[in-house]
């Protein structure tokens, strides 16, 4: 019998943790339950869940350094719970390790989508139409692994979410030609994603400083302003 993919709710309301429990249930996943930052933290090492529901404000531990905390063990997709609507929650969530966000109140059927979407997502994986990237990539210092999932830089391992290693494959399968945001997102979020496009630009921020671009070196991911992102062809 197939395992059903598990989502780890973490949430300190408990009407709202079972309400998603139900209709996560009843969508075919198998569901752990946490009221706090610590209990989240134990649950997931000890089941590697496939998703994790995550709310910000959390008693412990909040939902920020959770996700901190996770993204040293695991790759899980991660969608973060706020209650806040402002920009700098959603981005900040973004830029520790979340993979997408929903601003309370929303539908249970409209999270129960996203996770769906989620799980999903190819990881990296062509376009129709385009040859998939061959199983190394070798890009100047920048060295992917396909095979497994591994990345370095001048022989220094890089470790990435799923997420930054989708967009990351995902440009260089044809390095030098420009990835369109939309292309990006259909890519790595699934042709089902349904929220703002502002997902990859904090992502490909991400990304960026793991390959230390915020330093003088030269930038290995390009913008092309007003379309999207290339990996430079050649690189020093």
């Amino acid at each position: 019998m197939a395992t059903l993919p598990m989502v780890l709710i973490v949430d300190d309301e408990v009407r709202l943790r079972e309400l998603l429990r139900d209709y996560l249930t009843q969508a075919g996943f198998a569901v752990l339950l946490a009221a706090d930052g610590p209990s989240a933290l134990a649950l997931a090492q000890q089941h590697q869940p496939a998703v994790l529901i995550l709310d910000l404000m959390l008693p412990g531990i909040d939902g920020l350094e959770v996700c901190r905390r996770l993204r040293r063990f695991s790759d899980a997709y991660v969608l973060m719970l706020t209650a806040r609507a402002e920009e700098i929650d959603r981005v900040v969530g973004l830029e520790v390790g979340a993979d997408d966000y929903l601003t309370k109140p929303f539908s249970p059927r409209e999270l129960v989508a996203r996770v769906r979407a989620m799980l999903r997502r190819p990881r990296g994986g062509a376009s129709p139409g385009v040859p998939p990237p061959p199983p190394v990539i070798t890009l100047g210092p920048l060295r992917i692994d396909d095979a497994h999932h591994e990345v370095t830089l001048a022989g220094t391992p890089i470790i990435l979410t799923t997420t930054e290693y989708g967009l990351l494959t995902t440009l260089a399968a044809q390095p030098g030609r420009i990835c369109t945001r939309a292309r990006l997102l259909e890519q790595v979020w699934g042709s089902d994603y349904f929220g703002d496009d502002h997902v990859v630009d904090v992502h490909i921020a991400n990304l960026r400083k793991k390959l230390g671009e915020d330093s003088a070196q030269a930038r290995l991911i390009e913008t092309v302003r007003g379309v999207g992102y290339r990996l430079r062809a050649e690189t020093a």
